[in-house]
């Protein structure tokens, strides 16, 4: 198995080189071609989630498989046409990722310098149950550049076949897209042969628990970007809209539990704790959220609050329950979820300008919001067009992973001769180091010189 999984990266090592080299208009033809393939194989993805569903239900029933992640597996109609295959297009109207000049440099007279935008690589994605997340990760290492090693959840197994063999017809054979560009792995064993190739696999991106990310990292040498969990908050401050506080603590929590960045933890100030706890315990309730609060909050909220314990506020939850503590200030509030946090998503609401801008530049996370939902942090609600995976790294990329995320740089020195011995000793030139407002252009086609490689 080994061998083969060698074997499927050395095809995309070879893949990425050709891809990287493709027009951003072969690009963007071949994601129309996937969108247009989805839609006209919906029957046949729908049915395969079908049969996936009913044996994660049954897993479920034997306790192997939690609700969560049967939510993230499900895909209907309405998610096939209006967010996936429109995701999919909104991946290919956005602006082209690479060949941008990130900056232009004069060293001295006819001797330039340019950094610009390249693809990473190869990348390795493993991720849990959704099929979605499959499409939007294909798709933007598409876009970027990128050839795609994919490893879903075996509880998607039948959908993610499905969506990686129409995706393969559906690019095969167009100007500039390699075949091999991208791989489907379905064994467990194959996660641990991907995570020795640190010599032909550049990134590799864990969408999953916090076990599925800390067994990646402790186990590869190759670079790692993502998030173990994603413990987030909503802060109700003092000087709260009360009315806009219950709409945003609610639709953090509930509006779609599953996902990452659903608050887990509400905090709320202590001098509008009487006035809004009472009646945000309620609506929670009458949602079917479970509320585990402090002391504080047990009294106002009434005995429906289940007493909070340590470990609930260092709890990722992905279901339908919900810590809430009383805090003293908004110094107590920020400490709390840098100390309990994980850096990803966090939420103040307030109508203070002085409060919001301390909290958003208080609290470390990859997403700060003020006044609204936390649900936001998402690369397509960004405007990203899709995302890889939301990243709780300082370096490289952070926050939702798009397109940029996706791609690094090279430097590129256009001279006419010059050598470094002129530039030394006694009588040496000297550099300008002027900055320039020009971009680099190639100098011919790419693809005069392009091979396309065939299947392994």
């Amino acid at each position: 198995m080994a061998d083969d999984i060698r074997a499927d990266a050395e095809t995309a090592r070879a893949a990425a080189l050709a891809l990287g080299q493709a027009s951003g208009g072969e690009r963007n033809a071949a994601l129309e071609a996937i969108a247009d393939a989805l839609e006209a194989n919906a029957e046949r993805i729908l049915e395969a989630n079908r049969r996936d569903l009913a044996a994660a239900e049954r897993l479920v029933a034997e306790g192997k498989l939690t609700l969560a992640l049967v939510k993230r597996l499900k895909v209907d109609e309405q998610t096939l046409h209006k967010e996936i295959a429109v995701g999919v297009r909104s991946v290919a109207d956005q602006p082209e990722p690479i060949g941008r000049t990130l900056m232009a440099t004069e060293l001295d007279e006819g001797l330039k310098l340019y950094r610009v935008s390249v693809p990473i690589g190869v990348i390795g994605v493993i991720f849990e149950s959704r099929p979605d997340a499959m499409v939007q990760i294909a798709t933007l290492c598409l876009k970027s550049g990128n050839a795609v090693l994919l490893k879903g959840g075996s509880e998607a197994l039948r959908t993610n076949r499905v969506l990686a063999e129409v995706m393969r017809k559906a690019t095969r054979g167009l100007p500039g897209i390699p075949e091999g560009w991208m791989h489907l792995l379905e064994a467990r064993e194959e996660v641990r042969a991907i995570l020795d190739l640190h010599d032909l696999i550049d990134l590799v991106i864990p969408r999953g628990g916090n076990e599925l990310v800390q067994y990646i990292v402790a186990n590869t040498k190759i670079p790692v970007m993502g998030h173990v969990d994603g413990i987030c908050h909503v802060y109700v401050d003092s000087a709260a809209d009360l009315k806009k506080a219950k709409r945003v603590c609610l639709d953090a929590k509930t509006q779609y539990t599953a996902a990452c960045n659903a608050a887990e933890t509400l905090l709320v100030h202590r001098e509008i704790a009487e006035a809004f706890l009472p009646d945000m315990v309620r609506i929670l309730r009458e949602n079917g959220v479970e509320v585990r609060g402090d002391e504080a909050t047990r009294k106002l909220g009434g005995e429906a609050v289940i007493a909070a314990t340590e470990a609930d506020w260092a709890t990722e939850y992905l279901d339908q329950i919900v810590s809430v503590k009383v805090v003293n200030d908004l110094e107590s509030a920020m400490d709390h979820i840098n100390r309990y946090g994980s850096h990803h998503t966090d939420a103040i609401v307030t109508e203070d300008p002085s409060a919001a801008s301390g909290f958003l530049q208080g609290v470390d996370a990859a997403s700060v919001l003020h006044n609204a939902s936390t649900r936001f942090a998402d690369g397509f609600r960004y405007g990203l067009g899709a995302e890889v995976g939301i990243s709780t790294n300082r370096l490289h990329s952070r926050g939702p992973v798009g397109l940029e995320g996706l791609v690094i740089y090279k430097y590129i020195v256009e001279g006419e001769g010059q050598t470094v011995g002129e530039y030394s000793g006694e009588g040496a030139r000297t550099f300008t180091h002027r900055p320039l407002s020009e971009t680099w252009q190639p100098k011919g086609p790419v693809t005069s010189n392009r091979k396309t490689p065939g299947p392994a």
